[in-house]
């Protein structure tokens, strides 16, 4: 069997992250920007004017992408701008994306100022610029292709900015809404290094974490609009390849436990389910003898980074836990796909799991089974087995 190369595109943001340096990096990459702005011209809006220029930064050869504006003045709602994207000949993941990122900015933004959604005025990000950089994010991502986008933690900048609202604290207060349970890096730069408009298109379109192992192709360098001293003012775009049979991708998530031993039985097993069916990936309790010999229970929860904090909370809220460790592991899984079998019994789901592309266990759903059973009145497990060699055959 052929195996399938996976596109994956990783962003470094050793100095955080902006809509216009995220597309200055892509274009570096290789994207071409007559097509970005062929695209963006389907828009329903006044005259596009941008400038894309090599730059340097601490020596390092970049390309800065920037909008001229003609119209500084026009602010405009969301409702504005979902409808300037719905109305336009863009393609429709491009018009998805697009308006995926505008309501995570405006989401932020009115829970910030107290206001729907929907009003939100976008002042500083909701000018044409951000239309732009938005807009032309999504199409140069639509370009490339990828299978999979990862970015870096983000640092954040320190220090204050003036916006239509007054001075306020950098890093601004939609960008941390944005950011949240995403993870940011420290810095003493004192500056807005992520924008509103950054931190949304990659809660948008990428995972955070480390550069994954992969065959890296291309390099693409974007230049911020400062050229700060202290540092390179620059975000890393590097787009590789993985194959797909190489095995199982590695997925960084992290594990809550705590040891208890004065709880009842009523409200663990009740903790159990409402963790699960609150985001836990799996949560469990595993029999443990504690000090002084008591008996009690280690209850271990798996958790994505974006939901550790709130599960930490509901572990505090619903059991008598008065401390809790949490450590980052990493989960690899087979790919899995769920086909449909006949049996002398009826039609039953089948969860097939591959290794490097080939089909390695074969385990038939347990409801459909269970319906089955009690229908013709035969053994669950003829049922089951019964299911399993029809799957088996079927996967050769």
């Amino acid at each position: 069997m052929k195996n399938k190369l996976v596109k994956i595109l990783y962003f470094d943001c050793p100095m955080g992250i902006s809509g216009d340096m995220f597309l200055a990096s892509l274009i570096d990459l290789g994207v071409d920007k007559g097509l970005i702005l062929k695209e963006l011209r389907k828009l329903k809006v006044d005259r596009i004017d941008v400038a894309v220029a090599s730059e340097l930064r601490h020596s390092i050869s970049c390309t800065s992408f920037r909008v001229k504006l003609h119209e500084s003045s026009l602010h405009r709602t969301f409702r504005d701008i979902k409808r300037i994207i719905s109305g336009s000949a863009l393609s429709p993941d491009v018009k998805k994306l697009s308006t995926k990122i505008f309501r995570i900015i405006a989401e932020a933004e009115g829970k910030v100022h107290g206001i729907s959604a929907d009003e939100v005025h976008f002042h500083e990000i909701g000018a044409m610029d951000s239309i732009i950089d938005i807009v032309g994010a999504a199409v140069a991502l639509e370009a490339i292709g990828p299978e999979r986008v990862i970015c870096s933690p983000l640092p954040l900048g320190s220090g204050w900015t003036n916006t239509m609202h007054g001075k306020l604290p950098i890093p601004a207060p939609a960008t941390l809404e944005i950011l949240k349970g995403a993870p940011v890096a420290p810095s003493p730069i004192e500056f807005e290094l992520t924008t509103p408009t950054g931190a949304a298109i990659m809660k948008a379109a990428a995972s955070f974490g480390p550069m994954p192992a992969m065959t890296v192709e291309r390099v693409g360098y974007g230049a911020g609009k400062k050229d700060v001293k202290e540092r390179a003012n620059i975000v890393r775009a590097v787009l590789g390849s993985k194959g797909a049979l190489d095995g199982p991708e590695g997925e960084r998530l992290h594990v809550l436990e705590t040891n208890i031993d004065d709880m009842s039985p009523e409200l663990s097993g009740y903790l159990i389910e409402k963790l699960i069916s609150s985001g836990a990936l799996d949560a469990f309790h595993t029999a443990v003898q504690m000090k002084k010999s008591r008996p009690g229970v280690l209850l271990t929860v798996l958790a994505k980074e974006e939901d550790r904090a709130r599960l930490m909370e509901m572990i505090f809220r619903e059991s008598t836990s008065i401390g809790v460790r949490s450590y980052p592991v990493e989960r690899h899984c087979l790919e899995r796909k769920v086909l449909k079998v006949r049996t002398p019994f009826g039609t039953v789901s089948v969860k097939a799991s591959y290794l490097s592309g080939r089909a390695v266990n074969a385990q038939p759903e347990y409801e459909d089974c269970r319906k089955l059973s009690e229908k013709k009145g035969v053994a669950l497990k003829v049922v089951m087995d019964s299911a399993k060699a029809a799957a088996l055959e079927k996967l050769g």
